[in-house]
């Protein structure tokens, strides 16, 4: 089988990410890259769904709420943790 060489770009942190994944899995980038590949034949197509993720409501709402409370000047702060589980009356 004949082999040739593919020139691509990447992010450098996803890079680094990936190689170190695919190290714990005993795979080099090039194995990994053949195996998708290879799915992408076999699927004729991408072998996932690409789509945006579907979070529940209520942590998009939970996500909404805290990016409100973050941007709000009036907000109730607190300078440590333990202050935090003072005024929420827990004891450790």
């Amino acid at each position: 089988m004949s082999t040739v060489a593919k020139n691509f770009r990447i992010d450098s942190e996803l890079n680094d990410q990936a190689n170190k994944l695919l190290e714990g899995l005993g795979l080099s980038m090039s194995q990994a890259v053949s195996m998708f590949l290879r799915q992408v034949v076999l699927h004729r197509g991408l072998p996932f769904k690409v789509e945006y993720p579907q979070y529940p409501k209520e942590l998009i709402d939970a996500m909404e709420e805290g990016d409100r409370l973050a941007h709000d000047p009036n907000a109730k702060t607190y300078s440590s943790h333990e202050e935090l589980l003072e005024e929420l009356g827990i004891k450790l």
